[in-house]
Parts: C-alpha cells; sequence; structure tokens
C-alpha cells in the first residue's frame, strides 16, 4: 500500500534549486534512508513530507488517516514544560495512564532520568533525546527522522538501530551514521542534483548501484559525445537543410547539443597539512575532574605517542567532552597535569561549533585562522583551501549565519585545519557532516601526520579511523582497548563471557582491556603496583599466522589490483561489472581482515620482544 507519494515537486531556497521536478513514494514496510550532500534538501524534503512546508510545484498525496511521527533536526518544546509531560503531550488522558511506564522506559534507555525536569533545563542534545522519545512512543504509520543517532552514545545508537529494525510501521530517515542506515534501511533515496534516485538496498548496496548507475551514464555521455563529433563534422562539410534526410540530420545535432551531461557533485579536496613535531607531545599525568560529587576524570595518565589515533567512548555526560577541554587546555583538572610540548599546534573541533563568530563574512572568519597555509602540493591561500571546500568564490562572502548546520560544520573544520595543527582533537566531528565529506575526512585522518584524538558516537568512523579506545567503564575511570569499535565490543564481550567483576575491567588487562594507563608504566590508580601479569607469548595459531600473514597480503593485494583492472575494462558490461565488484568487495574485505591480524600480531610481537 501507497502511504505517502510526492510527483514532480520543485522546491528552491535563497535561490538554490534543492529539488527539481523530483519523484518520491514511500510503501508499507518501507524503511527508506534519505542521503546528499549537506544543502542537497534532505531536511526540506523530510519537513514536505511531514506536511511542515510544500512544495513551489507539483503534488504530495498521502493515504487517508496516515498517522505520521516527525523528529526534527532542532525540536522545539513548550514554555514550562516537564520531560514526562513533553513525551505524553499529544497523547490523551486515558492513552496517558497506559503509556506512562513505557515513556520512563525509552527515556531511561536514552539516558534522561528526571521525569519531572524543567525541559527548559535540559542540554540541546538531551532536548533531541528528549523528542525521540516522543515521536517512538507515538507509534505512528511513518515515522520521519531527522538525524535520530545525534547526541546518541554508542549503546543508545544500538537500541534505537534495534528498535527500529523491528519497527512495524514505515520509516524515512536522515542520518550520517553509516553502519545504521546499513542495518536498519532497506531502500536508499539519494538526493543529486534536484533529482531522487532510489536504490532497493541498504548503504553498502547503494554504493555497488550508484556506481554502476555511474558508470552506465558516463558510458552514454562518452556515446553522446562520439555522436556528436560525427555529426558536428557532417556539419561543417556544409550540409544544407533542403532535403528530409538532411533535416533529419540538424535535428539530431540539435537534440543530441541540448541534451545535458550528468552532474556530479564537487568532492571536498583536503590536503595534508600540520607543523613539524617535538620530542615532547602531550602527556597527562593523574588529571583529575569532579563537579560537585560527580566524578568525571579519576587519575588518567597517558603519554599520546606522535602517531596515535585514539578513540574515546561513554555513555553521554559521563566526561568525555571535559577530558577533551583539558587536553586542549580549554579547562582546567582539578588534579594532575598535561604537559604539552613546545612544538605541539593543537587543533579543537568542538561538539557545538561554540568557537564561531556566525556574524563574520565566510572568508573573513577562515582568514582569521590564516591567509595562506602550506599543503603537500604547495601554498594555498584561503581563497583557495574553501573552493576546496566547496565554498565557491560567490558564497565566501555571504554571512556565516545563512549557511546549513553542515556547511558551518565543514566551515568550521577548514578553520581548524588552517591553523596547521599537529594534533588533532575532534569532539563528534560526524555530527552534520554528510556521508561524502565524512569519508573524505576519513581518508585525510590516514595520512595526517601528527596525533588524532576523537570523542564519537559513530562506530563506522571509531572503525575505520583509531587503533586504541579509552572507553568509560564508571566512576570517571578509563580502561584502554586496542584496535576499533568493533575490536572494544568483542573484547567486552569476551571479558564478560570470563566472568571477570566490572571492577577489575578498570585494572586488569592482558590483550583484551588495558588500564588508563598508557606508555608511562606507572602505578594502578589506587596507588599500589600492578598485580604481575602472566608473561605473553604467541599461541601455536599465532605463530603460524604471523609467519605466513605476510604472503597472504600480498597475494591479496595483486588480486585486487588485477580485479580493478578488470573492472575498468568491463565498463559497459554492466553484468560482468556486477561480479566483478562483488569479487572487488570479498577481496577488500579479506584484506582489510588480514590488515587487522598482521596490526594485532606485530603489536604483540613487539610486546613479546620487550618483556
Amino acid at each position: 500500500m501507497n502511504l505517502l507519494n510526492m510527483e514532480q515537486i520543485s522546491k528552491s531556497y535563497t535561490g538554490r534549486m534543492l529539488l527539481d521536478q523530483a519523484d518520491f513514494s514511500v510503501n508499507e514496510g518501507d524503511k527508506v534512508g534519505i542521503i546528499g550532500v549537506n544543502g542537497a534538501g534532505k531536511s526540506t524534503l523530510l519537513k514536505m513530507a511531514a506536511g511542515l512546508e510544500t512544495p513551489d510545484a507539483g503534488m504530495i498525496t498521502t493515504a487517508n488517516g496516515l498517522t505520521i511521527g516527525y523528529l526534527p533536526q532542532n525540536p522545539v518544546f513548550l514554555p514550562g514544560e516537564k520531560v514526562l509531560e513533553s513525551v505524553l503531550r499529544e497523547h490523551g488522558e486515558e492513552e496517558r495512564w497506559t503509556l506512562e511506564s513505557e515513556a520512563k522506559s525509552i527515556l531511561t534507555r536514552l539516558g534522561i532520568y528526571d521525569f519531572e525536569e524543567d525541559v527548559a533545563h535540559l542540554s540541546g542534545g538531551q532536548r533531541k533525546r528528549l523528542a525521540l522519545a516522543a515521536v517512538t512512543l507515538k507509534k505512528a504509520e511513518l515515522l520521519i527522522l531527522d538525524e535520530p543517532t545525534n547526541h546518541l552514545d554508542s549503546e543508545m545508537a544500538q537500541w534505537l538501530e534495534d528498535y527500529l529494525r523491528q519497527y512495524r510501521g514505515a520509516l524515512m530517515m536522515v542520518t550520517h551514521d553509516r553502519y545504521f542506515l546499513d542495518r536498519v534501511t532497506n531502500r536508499i533515496g539519494e538526493i543529486d542534483h534536484g533529482k531522487i534516485y532510489f536504490y532497493e538496498a541498504g548503504y553498502l548496496g547503494f554504493l555497488e548501484l550508484k556506481a554502476q548507475r555511474e558508470a552506465m551514464e558516463e558510458a552514454t555521455e562518452r556515446k553522446r559525445q562520439s555522436l556528436l563529433r560525427t555529426e558536428i563534422e557532417w556539419m561543417r562539410r556544409g550540409a544544407r537543410a533542403r532535403s528530409t534526410k538532411q533535416k533529419a540530420h540538424i535535428q539530431r545535432y540539435e537534440e543530441l547539443a541540448a541534451r545535458k551531461a550528468p552532474v556530479r557533485d564537487g568532492q571536498v579536496e583536503i590536503a595534508s597539512v600540520s607543523s613539524r613535531m617535538g620530542r615532547t607531545t602531550v602527556e597527562a599525568d593523574g588529571i583529575s575532574k569532579a563537579y560537585g560529587e560527580k566524578v568525571l576524570i579519576r587519575d588518567f595518565s597517558y603519554i599520546f605517542l606522535k602517531d596515535d589515533r585514539i578513540g574515546i567512548i561513554g555513555p553521554n555526560g559521563c566526561g568525555k567532552t571535559t577530558l577533551m577541554k583539558i587536553l586542549a587546555g580549554k579547562e582546567q583538572p582539578d588534579s594532575g597535569s598535561v604537559i604539552i610540548g613546545q612544538t605541539i599546534r593543537i587543533g579543537y573541533f568542538s561538539q557545538e561549533n561554540e568557537y564561531m563568530d556566525e556574524s563574520l563574512r565566510v572568508i573573513d572568519y577562515v582568514r582569521e585562522g590564516a591567509e595562506i597555509i602550506r599543503t603537500s602540493s604547495g601554498t594555498a591561500t584561503a581563497s583557495q583551501m574553501l573552493e576546496r571546500f566547496l565554498f565557491p568564490p560567490q558564497a565566501q562572502y555571504a554571512r556565516i549565519e545563512r549557511l546549513s548546520g553542515g556547511e558551518k560544520r565543514r566551515l568550521y573544520l577548514l578553520r581548524i585545519l588552517m591553523e596547521a595543527p599537529n594534533v588533532l582533537i575532534l569532539d563528534e566531528p560526524t555530527n552534520d557532516l554528510d556521508i561524502q565529506t565524512l569519508a573524505i575526512l576519513e581518508d585525510y585522518l590516514d595520512t595526517f601526520e601528527g596525533i588524532v584524538i576523537a570523542v564519537s558516537h559513530d562506530r563506522y568512523f571509531l572503525d575505520r579511523t583509531v587503533r586504541r579506545i579509552f572507553a568509560y567503564e564508571g566512576g570517571g575511570q578509563l580502561t584502554q582497548y586496542e584496535g576499533g569499535y568493533t575490536d572494544y565490543r568483542e573484547a567486552r564481550e569476551r571479558k564478560r563471557q570470563e566472568g571477570q567483576s566490572a571492577g577489575n575491567e578498570g585494572r586488569g588487562g592482558g590483550r583484551n582491556g588495558e588500564s588508563s594507563r598508557g606508555s608511562g608504566g606507572k602505578n594502578s590508580a589506587d596507588g599500589q603496583p600492578r598485580q604481575r601479569e602472566r608473561k605473553l607469548r604467541f599461541t601455536f595459531q599465532e605463530q603460524k599466522d604471523y609467519e605466513t600473514i605476510e604472503e597472504a597480503i600480498q597475494e591479496l593485494e595483486e588480486k585486487l589490483a588485477e580485479t580493478e583492472k578488470q573492472i575498468g575494462k568491463e565498463a559497459c558490461n554492466y553484468t560482468r561489472l556486477k561480479e566483478l565488484t562483488e569479487e572487488k568487495e570479498q577481496l577488500e574485505s579479506q584484506l582489510e581482515e588480514k590488515m587487522e591480524r598482521w596490526m594485532y600480531l606485530s603489536e604483540l610481537a613487539e610486546k613479546i620482544a620487550s618483556q
């Protein structure tokens, strides 16, 4: 059954065409993810679907009596409203009685425990979670969610993911969380230059199908250009429109010339920008921080190494942002110290853009960081860097306040990179960045010559970027884990199965979880010497893998290179292209597994050798 139908809709905003005679529909059972670059019109599409905005042209129809639940990007509440009252507001008196228990359960899941607190006292993130609780409680036939995972920690995102997978109604949402998108959706709608393209797949399937679509469009364009050259040559030879045949040639030429070539989104170009780093980097020595009786950080010590890629995770409100501010020198610890080397230049990417003056023009804001910077490919001016970040010359003199949320976030990132930091502290860097920009940021961090410390709830980003995780596990204590987010979850599960108590997680380590003490090798948090640990050694299988894994990696790389060559040759054979693309994905997956295994074994070998 069709629930929502949009036909030939057009919508422009401040002179920019967002949707141009686009079609869109949602049927029963659909779980549709909407993606596109920042400013493409994703939020506008959701608002029109929710009936909050009307198109400039076209028609929107909905099924009779359709109930819609809508979560805006920035929810608004009534003055003086209490937490529980706001969640139950849209329900009748009798319904409220039966739903109150479920409402409290959902609020607790989302980290909100005081049901009588005034909504005005909540942070922006808490308000977003409050609105999410209200919309999930509504049990609508169509849920429309704008960035539902923003301000959710990893555990909350996992709960919401499970909830939406089992949700019986239809779903339409915008999110940058790629794991979430792939596991929840069965259909992707991509807004691309005013049109909406549908893919009957999750996120990974979308990537494959989009590549096929673009390859097909490029093949069609090559054919058009070839035919156009032939027709132009015919016209140059002095053809005259005297016969039906000659007229047909001219009409063919005009038709070919009038067709538009496929348009591709601009790509954010981030050149490697950093400063030289000396021997002393950033050293946290026994830092602690508390607000009243709430301890956020307890005796944390770690020496950050030159190429560290560190992820900080934990529930909302546990102290992650406070730790970032202390490391960046924005706040002082109650005890302990942070030593920062003389050559260290810290770039602090805060969670809420709180250091951005929105009254400035775009170009002036960037120039405050630097007028000219040195990149891996030479020097670049502020204006040139803005163009690389998809701010064309005509947009560089606009006020920041006129930009979309995602555009502001992208501009804020550029401003930080203009200062050529060698330590990047990223507090929720994935919020409000589109998926394309996130992928490019991740590629940039691969080549960044410096330290990266990131707080993020984005599981994909953590798996893609970090090599060590510090997890808040109660009482302000941080526990160290090797690897990305998936490695952390597996290590936690192994510890749970082994029956280790939560009290030992902060100190015990072995290979799965290590204490928050970093490379300094100090005593445990209670001041007592650590218990003597069992000597590390390879298992039989690990020894065997260690001896053969480099050859296996080389073999996979050679197979992958050969497959990529074949893909280039078979660009027009779509059946064969699909087979080769699947083969390439399998090889990449195998190679990724082998590389992760190699990294683990190499680090283990170093630890064994240093005993």
